[in-house]
């Protein structure tokens, strides 16, 4: 029996692993592995005993984006079927973005194409210094267009104005500088980081890093008026009244860890 294209592992403690297991094609996606993987995320979506995601991969390479048997297949298409291929892709990313509970990817090795769109859409990306980025579409004859909201929001219009026109490929330091990355190490320090990242996103509330997650979404790009103010002050006003908001509080007050915290 082969192995599964990808794996869901989960610690007591709430954090859960979602690895891509297609070491030997460096981790590339076709239309099954895309539709097995938004599936997938939705569930996790759903599961509120998950705290937080670590979004990783086996072997040498983070994702190299396209499958070449799938690019094959869509070459033969028309527009219609290109276009129900490609709104698979922008549910799959937006399945992974939106995902209420945060999400640390660990990048071990080179993200290409829809890889980096993985990248993106993760709230927290680690990389190890050696990983090699591109947004390889253009090389191609094709465009990053499903993936490229996300890219486009993490690395901004004018980044975006040299690599996704050139497709040149990047380094992790670059990756780091224009946005893509929060952080680079070597690689014999990349689990360290993770857990280091982990076991700080797990200091926070349950309930108040999935809200904290929401707001951003919910003031990204709006307009500083009343109606923001007021949903921002309503936001507020509902995360200090409930369990975990007054827990936080006193255990603050009280000099104490608060109850979602290994005692």
């Amino acid at each position: 029996m082969a192995d599964p294209t990808l794996t869901l592992t989960r610690r007591p403690d709430g954090v859960a692993t979602l690895r891509l297991n297609r070491p030997d094609i460096h981790n590339a996606f076709d239309d099954v592995l895309i539709g097995e993987m938004t599936a997938l995320l939705k569930e996790i979506a759903e599961d509120a005993s998950i705290r937080l995601l670590i979004l990783a991969s086996e072997g040498k390479s983070f994702s190299a984006g396209a499958d070449l048997g799938w690019m094959q297949r869509m070459a033969s298409y028309g527009e219609r079927e290109n276009f129900t291929d490609a709104v698979a892709l922008t549910e799959l990313m937006e399945a992974l973005d939106s995902l209420p509970m945060p999400v640390v990817g660990r990048i071990q090795g080179a993200a290409m194409g829809g890889g980096v769109g993985l990248v993106a859409c993760c709230d927290i990306a680690i990389a190890v210094d050696s990983a090699k980025f591109s947004l390889s579409e253009v090389r191609l004859g094709i465009i990053p267009a499903a993936i490229g909201p996300y890219v486009l929001r993490a690395i901004g219009t004018r980044q975006a104005r040299r690599y996704f026109l050139t497709g040149e490929r990047f380094d992790a330091e670059t990756a780091k500088r224009i946005g893509l990355l929060h952080e680079v190490v070597p690689a014999d320090q990349l689990d360290a980081a993770v857990d280091e990242m982990v076991a700080t996103l797990l200091l926070a509330g349950p309930m108040a890093t999935r809200a904290a997650k929401d707001l951003i979404a919910a003031i990204e790009g709006k307009e500083l008026d009343g109606n923001l103010r007021r949903d921002t002050a309503a936001r507020i006003a509902r995360t200090r009244a409930t369990p975990e908001g007054k827990e936080g509080i006193a255990a603050f007050l009280e000099k104490r860890k608060p109850n979602w915290v290994a005692q």
